[in-house]
This record gives C-alpha cells, structure tokens and sequence, in this order.
C-alpha cells in the first residue's frame, strides 16, 4: 500500500522513511491514540536502542519507532524521556494494523474478555494505568519489530517479531543473565519495569 506518515519531516512514504540507507529497522512502540504515555516497558525498550544508533547508521541502518498516536503526542514524551530515535505516527495508515501490531477498539475488548478467563496478568493492568489508559485501550497496541530493505524503488519486508521474540532488544536481560542472581523475576516478570525517570519515585 502507499503508506503515509506523519513525520518531522512532514508526509512521507515507507520508501522515504529509509532517508539515505538501504535498510529499515521498525520498532512498533506500544503508544496508541487513548494513551497518555509510552509504555513503560517499550520505554525501557527506546532506552536500550537509543544509544546504538551511531553504530547502526554506520552499518546502513535505519532505526525508527513507529506508533498509533498523533505524533505531537509522541514529541512531548520524546522530550520527557531524552531520545533522539526518530518517532512516526502511522495514525493515519493502516501500517500498524497490517503488520499486526494495532487493533481495534473492539478487538482490544475482546482480548480483555479472553484474558479475564485466566485472569489478567499483573503487567498488562499496571501498564495501562501507567500509560494512562483503559486495559482494553492498551490492548489495541501490541508491541513488534519489523526489517526492511530496500531495493531501488521497491520495499521488502525481511523479519518480523513480537513479545518474547523482542528481548534482543532489551539490553539489560543480557546484562542480568550473566549477574549473580540472573533475571531474578519470579512471579512478578517485568512488574519492577519502569520509565528511566520514575524509579526514585517507586
């Protein structure tokens, strides 16, 4: 499809979202139009990727968060959190719906009716409230990754990936696997997640 972006660049295509590189690397940030905030945990996610960039742009990269919300939205909690990872809303496409990783409204509903069944995981209701937002509007987003390259003017898509398949991005899991204690989560995976801000006030 002809996708549409909104950008700091104004419009663009997914063509033009690659700038001057071959190659583009989408992460699907979970920030969608009812929420007030990033989720905490693609935020820790943006902290890990926002210092490599150098290195990826060096190897013909591209690296770019891509998120339902109204891009003004997305500046504001861009600025809050210090990143310099370029953000686009795809608010007014169906990119984030054909990929998979939006839903909506009734959809979300529908994954809370699945949930309530097994019960609702500790993380998806601590993440909608820190996001601002209902558990059923944090469930129109899931979060991803996606690879393209491109190839003259054609786009293709290489690799996509979601949940668990993303703790490649996630440096600090590295990191505890060869601590002491390892992860060290039990029951309450991700539960001691935060925005890089909020911890002295936890």
């Amino acid at each position: 499809k002809d996708y549409r972006f909104d950008t700091d660049a104004g419009t663009q295509t997914l063509g033009e979202l690659f700038g001057n590189r071959s190659q583009l690397l989408v992460y699907h940030f979970m920030f969608g139009p009812s929420y007030a905030a990033g989720c905490p945990v693609n935020s820790s996610i943006a902290d890990s990727v926002n210092g490599v960039l150098p290195h990826l742009h060096a190897r013909d990269m591209r690296f770019i968060f891509v998120s339902q919300a109204p891009l003004e939205k997305l500046h504001a909690y861009k600025r809050r959190m210090g990143w310099s990872v370029p953000w686009v809303s795809s608010a007014r496409t169906d990119f984030n719906f054909d990929q998979g990783f939006s839903h909506s409204e009734e959809e979300g509903r529908a994954v809370v009716r699945q949930m309530m069944g097994g019960g609702i995981p500790p993380i998806a209701e601590q993440n909608a409230r820190a996001s601002g937002t209902d558990l059923a509007g944090y469930m129109t987003e899931s979060p991803g990754f996606s690879a393209f390259v491109k190839d003259g003017d054609a786009v293709y898509q290489t690799y996509a990936t979601t949940w668990r398949g993303l703790e490649f991005l996630m440096s600090y899991y590295q990191i505890f696997d060869h601590a002491p204690k390892g992860r060290d989560e039990g029951a309450d995976w991700q539960l001691w997640l935060r925005r890089h801000d909020e911890y002295e006030r936890a």
